[in-house]
């Protein structure tokens, strides 16, 4: 039996499930039951939910199984970058014991961090968030 490391990313409207494991074969990166690059045909965001990995130099280390709900791809592979940095956070912790040697290094890329901005709602009276009618002096 494989053990599972489980780590739970947020990003605007998406929310990922990241589920990484040790493997000795060819790595994996599964989301929702698709490859990686069927799933999003955009490098941009497959080299972003990668980034944790290849920082640490584990991108041949673990299999990683993904499930992600709502949002656009953007929020997408962003939320799951925040996942796989959490379930990395995860195994080292559970290795190396209280404080990780993957923590500082992480953290200094900004990638523990959950990005938390959103869109601002439509105000009443206004043609959007925070554009207003142009002003006629006569």
């Amino acid at each position: 039996m494989t053990a599972y490391h489980h780590g739970l990313g947020r990003r605007k409207a998406s929310v990922a499930r990241v589920y990484l494991a040790e493997t000795k074969k060819a790595p994996k990166v599964i989301i929702n039951d698709k490859d990686m690059s069927d799933f999003f045909p955009n490098n941009r965001d497959q080299l972003s939910l990668q980034e944790p990995l290849n920082l640490l130099g584990v991108s041949n280390q673990f299999d990683v199984k993904v499930t992600v709900r709502g949002g656009g791809t953007t929020g997408q592979s962003q939320a799951i970058r925040l996942g796989i940095t959490r379930a990395l956070l995860a195994y080292d912790e559970e290795k190396m014991g209280e404080e990780g040697a993957w923590r500082g290094l992480l953290k200094k890329a900004g990638l523990t961090t959950r990005d938390s901005r959103r869109v601002e709602p439509k105000k009443c009276g206004r043609p959007k968030a925070r554009k207003k009618r142009q002003f006629s002096k006569r």
